[in-house]
């Protein structure tokens, strides 16, 4: 999306202006050309990289100086978690916590070559409504089986195992809460029992829904078989793992 005009109410621009002040500094007159390739509320963290965007754009006008774990520990704080900017920003596969000292991120990079498609409905889904589908408290039982499964996915990651993802990629968290409000997830979940599948999974808090092809699959295979189920109203977008970097990143509130 090119966005020409008027930038109040831009979140990138809001950010931007409000870390300045925040460093007290005033905000410099700026012409921006913003080009946005991430799906706006379609759960694809297109407000963590706006958000991101915003911190780094006052981190150079403003002369900040701010590291990248600085740099992350401050758009965290601002998105309210640190899981899509931490991801936004590193890249690959990463994982994230907010400690009592900070922030706490680790990420890996990987080649692993593997195909996923990005099915994407015609309305978006407000993550605020998302997060109130969810329920107040878990039973022991849903809490180990996603607990396993989370450390199964990282696994595979670590160790490009695509065939893990047909487990490692199972929910019982968030998504059989918002399954009613994501109806491409409803018609799609069931794929992932197919062979040319490897998993399938809500984008984020949705409404888009993250499908991974099986080694064999190609993307016009899996297109077909996409297009039998969603109809052509869907949008498919091929999409891919962004290549990473080697790091450990710990950042002290000191």
């Amino acid at each position: 999306m090119d966005a020409v005009g008027k930038l109040d109410g831009n979140l990138m621009v809001d950010v931007f202006r409000s870390v300045m002040d925040q460093a007290g500094l005033e905000s410099p007159c700026l012409r921006l050309r913003i080009h946005n390739g991430i799906p706006l509320g379609m759960g694809c963290g297109s407000s963590a990289a706006a958000i991101c965007a915003g911190v780094v754009l006052a981190t150079h006008f403003g002369a900040l100086g701010w590291s990248d774990a600085k740099t992350v520990r401050e758009a965290a704080e601002r998105e309210g978690h640190p899981d899509n900017v931490a991801a936004c920003w590193y890249g690959g596969f990463t994982a994230s916590a907010i400690t009592k000292d900070g922030l706490a991120a680790a990420t890996f990079a990987g080649d692993f070559g593997w195909q996923m498609v990005l099915a994407i409905p015609g309305e978006g889904l407000a993550t605020k409504k998302a997060r109130a589908m969810l329920s107040a408290s878990y039973s022991r039982e849903d809490a180990v089986f996603n607990v396993q499964r989370a450390a199964l996915l990282t696994a595979a990651f670590a160790q490009g195992r695509l065939d893990l993802l047909r487990v490692a990629m199972q929910d019982r968290i968030h998504q059989p809460y918002r399954i009613k409000a994501c109806g491409l997830l409803e018609n799609l979940l069931p794929l992932a029992e197919e062979r040319e599948i490897a998993g399938v999974a809500l984008s984020g808090a949705g409404p888009s829904v993250l499908v991974v092809l099986a080694a064999e699959t190609t993307l016009l295979e899996a297109e077909t078989r996409l297009r039998q189920v969603v109809g052509e109203d869907v949008e498919l977008a091929p999409v891919r793992i962004a290549g990473g970097v080697e790091r450990e990143v710990l950042e002290s509130s000191a």
